[in-house]
């Protein structure tokens, strides 16, 4: 089953992120690629507030990423792609700890995950990632450099406070 995540909604939640990281949403990006490879799934985020000339759709890998232009919201376009999908859209899981997304998303008949159980299950699937280099599960050679320059990085912050 698919997942459509407000992606804005989901970053304050998940471990190492933040909304105040001008590259929060490259790395969230990164984190629900790995999720998708260890779980065999594909993953919508929608992220708001896209500067001009770079809202649209984005592809990465088993992540489309769709940066919603300033003058609508994530909630807004998560909306319209329920709506579009009609009947079908009782096949997706949609991330969001907005009650009115929420509700809007059970009476489309999609099951509702909140960011906070979301985030937890994003973290279980790196942590597969990261014990399991086995079985065609492990991590790319550029997964791992990006773990690492994730990883230096939260470090180099931690040490200079």
């Amino acid at each position: 089953m698919p997942y459509m995540i407000d992606g804005h909604n989901l970053i304050p939640k998940v471990r190492g992120l933040s909304l105040q990281n001008p590259d929060d949403e490259l790395e969230l990006i990164k984190q629900l690629q790995t999720f998708c490879r260890v779980r065999r799934q594909t993953v919508e985020v929608y992220f708001d507030k896209a500067s001009p000339g770079h809202s649209g759709a984005k592809s990465f890998g088993l992540v489309k990423a769709y940066f919603v232009p300033e003058t609508s919201n994530a909630d807004t376009a998560i909306r319209q792609a329920l709506k579009r999908l009609e009947r079908k859209a009782r096949n997706w899981k949609v991330v969001s700890s907005d009650r009115q997304v929420q509700a809007e998303v059970r009476s489309a008949h999609a099951v509702v995950i909140s960011s906070e159980a979301f985030a937890a299950q994003l973290d279980e699937a790196l942590v597969q990632a990261f014990k399991s280099p086995t079985g065609g599960q492990g991590l790319s050679a550029e997964e791992v450099d990006a773990w690492l320059e994730l990883f230096n990085h939260d470090r180099d912050e931690t040490s200079d406070r």
